[in-house]
C-alpha cells in the first residue's frame, strides 16, 4: 500500500484516502451507496414538502421525521441480530429493492393525486424499520469488501458520500419539486438509488454464503452484544460519545431554521448556505480524518475532535446571538462540522477494526441505535429553545457533548492509548 508506511502512517495528499477505491468490491459497494444516499436524500426532501404541503402543519413534519426515527432507535438492535446470523449480502439487496418498491408506491399516489397525510407516515414507518435491518448489515460486510488496514480510509470515503449529497442533493430535490410532477419525480429518483445499491450488491462476487449459527435464540444473541459491550469500556466509551453526540451535539440542525430567519435573519436562501457550509466542513473533516497519522493516537484524535465540536458549537450559538455577527457563525459552523467528522468517523473505524467478526451486526446495531437518537434530541433541543432560546439549546448541548468527552479523556486510559503502539 503505497499511501502507508509499515507502521500504517497515511503518506502522500489528502486525496489518498480514494485509494481505497482500488477493491473493486468496496468500488462497487461504494457507488451502489452513493447512489443510494443521494436518493435518500432527495426522498426526504420530497417526504417533507409532501406532508407540508398536505397538512400545512409544523407538527406533521415532526410525526414523520419520529415515523421514520422511532423504528430505527427501536429495531436497530435486531436487525444486528439478523446480520450476524443471515447472508448480508443477499439481506442488503432485500432491504434496498423493498424500501425502492415503497417509494415507488408512494410516487404512484402522488401522481394519481389520491395520496393521503396517513400514506406518508406509514411509508416512513415502514422505510425506518427496513432500514433498522440494512444498515448494520452494511457495517458488517466491511471487513469482507476492504483490507482491513485500509479501515479508516473506507470509513472516512463513505462520510463523505454523506457529507457531499447533504449539499448537492437538497438543491437537486428542491429543482425536481418545482416541476409541474410536484413530489412524484423525486419518490421515483429515491426508488432509483435504492435499487442501483440492490444491482450493485447483486454484482458483488466470492462474499461468505453462509453465516455461522450459534445455535442460540435471538434474544440470547442480542443480550450477548450487549454484554460485550458493558464488559469493554473502550467500546462503552465510544458508544457514549456517540449518544451524546446524537443527543446533544447534531440537534443544531434541527434550530438551523430559527438562527437563519429570527436570529441571523438571512431567510431560507440563507438556510440552504449554512447547511452547505456545514457539508462543506464535513467533507473537509472527512479528508483530514483520513490524512492523520495513527502515530498521533486515534485517542487523542476522538477527545480533540469531541472537545473542539462542543466549544465551535456554543462560539456558533454565540456569534450568532449575542454579537449578531454572520462571518463568524459561519466560521464556527465550518469548524464544528469538522470536527464532528474528526471524532465520529474516528469512532466508526475504530469500532469496526476492534469488533469480532461473529459479533459485527450486534455490536454495529448497537452503534446504529445510538447514532439514530437525533430524532429524540432534536426534540429535547425544541424544548430548551422553547423555554429559553435556540442559542441557549445549542449551548447546552455543546457543553455536554465537551464535558463528556473531557470525562472520557480523564478517566479513561484505554481510550487515551487508542492507535499509540
Amino acid at each position: 500500500n503505497s499511501s502507508q508506511d509499515k507502521k500504517g502512517n497515511f503518506k502522500g495528499n489528502f486525496l489518498d484516502v480514494f485509494t481505497v477505491l482500488r477493491h473493486d468490491r468496496y468500488r462497487r459497494y461504494w457507488s451502489g451507496l452513493l447512489a443510494t444516499v443521494f436518493g435518500f436524500q432527495i426522498m426526504m426532501i420530497a417526504q417533507s414538502w409532501l406532508i407540508y404541503d398536505l397538512t400545512d402543519s409544523k407538527l406533521w413534519l415532526g410525526y414523520a421525521g419520529l415515523a421514520a426515527g422511532i423504528p430505527a432507535i427501536v429495531l436497530n438492535l435486531f436487525g444486528g441480530v439478523v446480520a450476524d446470523k443471515v447472508n448480508q449480502r443477499k439481506l442488503i439487496i432485500s432491504t434496498q429493492s423493498t424500501s425502492a418498491l415503497m417509494l415507488l408506491t408512494l410516487g404512484s399516489l402522488v401522481l394519481l393525486e389520491i395520496v393521503e397525510p396517513w400514506h406518508v407516515l406509514v411509508i416512513a414507518f415502514c422505510i425506518g424499520s427496513v432500514q433498522a435491518f440494512d444498515s448494520p448489515s452494511r457495517q458488517a460486510i466491511f471487513p469482507q469488501l476492504i483490507d482491513m488496514t485500509d479501515m479508516m480510509k473506507a470509513v472516512a470515503l463513505n462520510s463523505m458520500v454523506w457529507q457531499s449529497t447533504r449539499i448537492v442533493g437538497p438543491a437537486i430535490g428542491g429543482i425536481i419539486i418545482a416541476t409541474k410532477y410536484g413530489t412524484a419525480p423525486g419518490f421515483f429518483v429515491g426508488s432509483l438509488g435504492f435499487i442501483t445499491m440492490s444491482l450493485a450488491m447483486a454484482s458483488i462476487k466470492g462474499l461468505d454464503s453462509k453465516r455461522p449459527s450459534t445455535g442460540k435464540g435471538m434474544f440470547q444473541d442480542m443480550l450477548e452484544g450487549i454484554q460485550f459491550i458493558r464488559n469493554q469500556p473502550v467500546f462503552l466509551a465510544l458508544m457514549g460519545l456517540t449518544f451524546f453526540n446524537s443527543i446533544f451535539g447534531m440537534s443544531y440542525i434541527t434550530l438551523l431554521p430559527v438562527f437563519a430567519k429570527d436570529i441571523l435573519e438571512i431567510g431560507s436562501s440563507g438556510l440552504g448556505y449554512l447547511h452547505a457550509i456545514s457539508g462543506v466542513g464535513g467533507i473537509a473533516g472527512t479528508l483530514i480524518t483520513a490524512r492523520l497519522s495513527k502515530s498521533i493516537g486515534r485517542g487523542t484524535i476522538l477527545s480533540t475532535g469531541a472537545i473542539s465540536f462542543g466549544i465551535c458549537l456554543s462560539l456558533f450559538a454565540i456569534s450568532s446571538s449575542s454579537l449578531s455577527s454572520l462571518p463568524l457563525a459561519i466560521v464556527f459552523i465550518f469548524l464544528a462540522s469538522i470536527s464532528s467528522s474528526l471524532y465520529m468517523i474516528t469512532i466508526m473505524s475504530t469500532l469496526q477494526t476492534l469488533v469480532p467478526n461473529e459479533l459485527r451486526g450486534r455490536v454495529m446495531g448497537i452503534y446504529g441505535m445510538t447514532f439514530n437518537l437525533i430524532p429524540i434530541g432534536a426534540m429535547q433541543a425544541g424544548f430548551i429553545a422553547e423555554q429559553w432560546s435556540a442559542a441557549t439549546a445549542v449551548i447546552v448541548g455543546g457543553i455536554a457533548v465537551m464535558i463528556f468527552a473531557v470525562i472520557v479523556q480523564i478517566f479513561s486510559k484505554e481510550v487515551r492509548n487508542l492507535g499509540i503502539a
